[in-house]
């Protein structure tokens, strides 16, 4: 036996450490999900900020021509000067919310509540002033405790309670009186009976029409955070898996090199050099190591490289023809037909996860359709387009319905579908889109769009 010496690197310091960086992701999309979480609520506060104001506009347009119509209609003698003066607070607190909203950086629970018991405030005192608890509008206190129920949490909501409750007691003591002139128009239970159901009407039309939009908001936030924590689970699911790979190509790396120095040790031999159907195998076997070194070269490179440390600068025409022709090489496949249309020619970098990503898409097709692969380059703007076609039985619809997701697969294997998956989070983190689509008759097309702006060099991927 021949003596072979093989340096081992030092694994376990690196497994310790991959370890300690496996721990990372699932903490850091923790705290992005919190992060997401604090700005859809401060984007929906904003937005229910913007109806409150809105339905103090209302409010100042209707209690104008409430009073109005029961003053110089009516007969009703009524403040006209300290009444006036309440809606000129409300237009003055309207304006200076709207400029606060503009200007504010974030809206919380606290300001909403504010601005609800600043309306709370509005209403007692214009009904001090016109009748006390006495008058029909007292209904419209409800509305200001719908409001703070949908709006607010729940301790907020119940101080909003405790101050309509006090303000209606209040009344019940505290209003000035209504001075009703005698004619049968302005008799008291007549105008009492109008009243509550101008207030009934006012309350429900209120409430339906501001209560529907605060919903649609608030629905409209759970689907944006819905979508924010699946990405970020999707990105989560992809950083351990680039450790997973990582991880394996290390330790593969050992073995590889093993085999490598144990085959170059054979093909020294005399006798084994002297059978000319064993040096075949053996320059074979080499072949195939050297391939798989390469291969473990490229899963380190695109798990722990930056885009521009492992890239090397290039053009679209010349990266494109030498991936078509490492693709062919790699997998003796000569039935991939490639068509340039890209035009005039651009300055790229060559990134080995770009590489990959259209590896994967070929992959696919060439697995359902051997005879017949085809890739086609051109060019919509400031975007690479590249099309990739098969003649196999094209995607299942549900698996187009959800292009993207991990684990959707039509080969039956378990843990299968993920080439997809990062295809489309590969181009997305690039700013591209992934579009799939069956034939009509036979086979399927998957679309790259990939902005040339972050292909060139020093673009590329966000942190």
């Amino acid at each position: 036996m021949l003596e072979r010496s093989s340096s081992r690197p030092d694994d376990e310091g690196r497994r310790s450490r991959d370890d300690d960086a496996a721990m990372a992701p699932g903490v850091r999309t923790e705290l992005a999900g919190f992060s997401l979480q604090s700005s859809s609520d401060d984007d929906t506060n904003r937005k229910n900020m913007a109806l409150l104001i809105q339905l103090r506009w209302t409010a100042v347009v209707g209690q104008i021509l409430t009073i109005g119509v029961a003053h110089f209609w009516l007969g009703i003698s009524l403040p006209l000067g300290p009444m006036g003066a309440v809606i000129w607070a409300l237009v003055l607190l309207n304006v200076l919310s709207l400029a606060w909203v503009r200007y504010r950086p974030e809206i919380t629970n606290h300001e909403l509540l504010v601005a609800l018991m600043l309306d709370v405030a509005a209403l007692t005192a214009q009904l001090y002033l016109s009748g006390g608890a006495t008058n029909p509008f007292t209904s419209l206190f409800l509305l200001q405790v719908t409001l703070g129920a949908v709006l607010l949490d729940a301790r907020s909501t119940w101080s909003l309670v405790a101050l309509t409750c006090a303000s209606f007691v209040w009344l019940t003591i505290a209003y000035r009186p209504l001075d009703l002139p005698p004619n049968p128009l302005s008799n008291t239970y007549s105008l009492t009976v109008t009243g509550m159901l101008l207030g009934f009407v006012l309350n429900a039309v209120l409430l339906v029409v501001f209560v529907t939009r605060i919903n649609r908001n608030l629905r409209d936030r759970d689907a944006h955070l819905a979508a924010l924590r699946q990405h970020a689970a999707e990105q989560d699911h992809i950083v351990r898996m680039g450790l997973l790979a990582s991880g394996a190509a290390h330790e593969l790396g050992t073995p590889l090199a093993s085999l490598s120095v144990i085959l170059s040790d054979w093909r020294r031999m005399p006798d084994l050099a002297a059978n000319h159907e064993l040096a075949e195998d053996l320059s074979e076997m080499e072949t195939s190591v050297q391939r798989c070194k390469s291969i473990v070269t490229g899963i380190l490179v695109s798990a722990g490289e930056a885009r521009g440390e492992g890239s090397s600068p290039t053009t679209v025409t010349a990266f494109l023809t030498a991936l078509v022709e490492e693709w062919r090489t790699a997998r003796s496949a000569h039935t991939l037909y490639f068509t340039n249309t890209f035009g005039e020619d651009v300055a790229i970098a060559s990134d080995v996860a770009l590489k990959q990503v259209i590896f994967n898409v070929l992959d696919n097709a060439y697995e359902v359709s051997r005879e017949w692969v085809e890739l086609i380059a051109e060019r919509e703007g400031d975007n690479l387009v590249l099309s990739i076609s098969d003649r196999g039985p094209g995607f299942a619809p549900e698996m187009l319905a959800q292009l993207g997701k991990p684990y959707q697969s039509s080969k039956g294997r378990a843990g299968g579908g993920l080439g997809l998956f990062l295809v489309v989070n590969v181009v997305r983190k690039l700013g591209g889109t992934v579009t799939a689509e069956n034939h009509r008759k036979r086979g399927a097309t998957v679309r790259l769009v990939l902005p040339l702006s972050t292909l060139a060099i020093g673009g590329g991927f966000d942190a």
